[in-house]
């Protein structure tokens, strides 16, 4: 089968492409949001084939694999076919809803010619999906080995432009974590928030690594802290645990699904999760027991097998 797929969340796009077909993965000379191309920094197979828009009109195309709402219009205007009615198709919801869930209709709400899915449960729960079919394939993460070894007293944090996102993030409750463990806090466009937030740079250091060094920088730290508000469920958070790391989150959107009470610790309360980072730095073997309950969870769940194995019963149903 020859899906079209735009490169648009590389890490769960790496996961997409391993399964046994063809990935036609829109191209532009600019290699802009809708170009581009071939991830550089995950490792995709042979079978993901970089396309022209002007290629693109003469490809076979078997199934289209939405993410972004303008897609719909792009995918028409590139391909001469429309999505859900000449090519079947699919769209799948990366986020939560950015205002309130009780206000919030999804951009297909209005068609059923278009499943929506979501890579989370609570996802599906708070958009309004509407006449859309909607239903969920969790993440699949492809298994980073136990690398987790604790050696640095400090608390990874993985974000992508903390400053902007700012309480989405949890950027503003950095500080105060900082307090109970100097961060290592992984991500794009991150220099600068130590200085944004009044830390000294040993309590908040920042590293944007090439994918390939950064889990084994991340399993250096005794400890995983995942302060998110108010995304979807962060791959960061499952790829920490499959590298054997006690997890420290905050209990929004699907953590509470993704960490079972043995794994780590989930709570909204700040003194909890403030005792929760004490104790791991405290305590390596105690951060090792939970972390290898952390990894047994998240293979159990989130392999990628199953993920694979989910996607394809779907697109066979899609495009029957």
């Amino acid at each position: 089968m020859n899906i079209l797929i735009w490169h648009v969340h590389g890490s769960w796009a790496t996961s997409f492409v391993q399964g046994p077909h063809t990935y036609l993965v829109p191209v532009t000379p600019d290699r802009g949001p809708d170009g581009l191309g071939r991830a550089r920094t995950w490792q995709w197979p042979p079978s993901v084939r970089e396309v022209t828009p002007e290629e693109l009109r003469a490809s076979d195309i078997d199934l289209m694999a939405l993410q972004r709402p303008h897609e719909v219009e792009l995918a028409h205007r590139w391909t001469g076919r429309r999505p859900g009615a000449d090519v079947p198709a699919l769209y799948v919801e990366h986020n939560a809803p950015h205002e309130t869930p009780d206000g919030t209709r999804h951009p297909l709400a209005g068609r059923d010619d278009i499943p929506v899915v979501h890579v989370t449960h609570f996802n599906q729960l708070m958009w309004d999906n509407g006449r859309a079919p909607a239903t969920v394939i969790e993440h699949g993460i492809i298994d980073p080995g136990p690398l987790w070894t604790g050696e640095d007293k400090r608390a990874a944090v993985v974000v992508n432009e903390p400053v902007r996102r700012a309480r989405t993030t949890g950027t503003d409750l950095l500080p105060r974590f900082a307090r109970a463990a100097p961060l290592d806090v992984f991500g794009m466009r991150t220099d600068n928030l130590a200085t944004h937030l009044g830390l000294a740079p040993d309590r908040c250091r920042t590293r944007d690594l090439p994918q390939a060094e950064l889990h084994p920088a991340m399993a250096r730290c005794r400890l995983y802290l995942h302060p998110v508000r108010w995304t979807s469920l962060g791959l960061s958070l499952l790829e920490a645990m499959f590298l054997g790391m006690p997890v420290v989150a905050l209990d929004t959107t699907e953590a509470r699904e993704a960490v079972p009470a043995d794994a780590g610790v989930v709570s909204n309360r700040l003194d909890v999760l403030d005792e929760a980072v004490r104790a791991f730095l405290a305590d390596r073997e105690h951060a090792r027991r939970v972390g290898e309950r952390a990894r047994a969870a998240a293979q159990a769940r989130y392999g990628v097998r199953r993920f694979l194995d989910d996607w394809e019963h779907l697109m066979k149903e899609v495009t029957r």
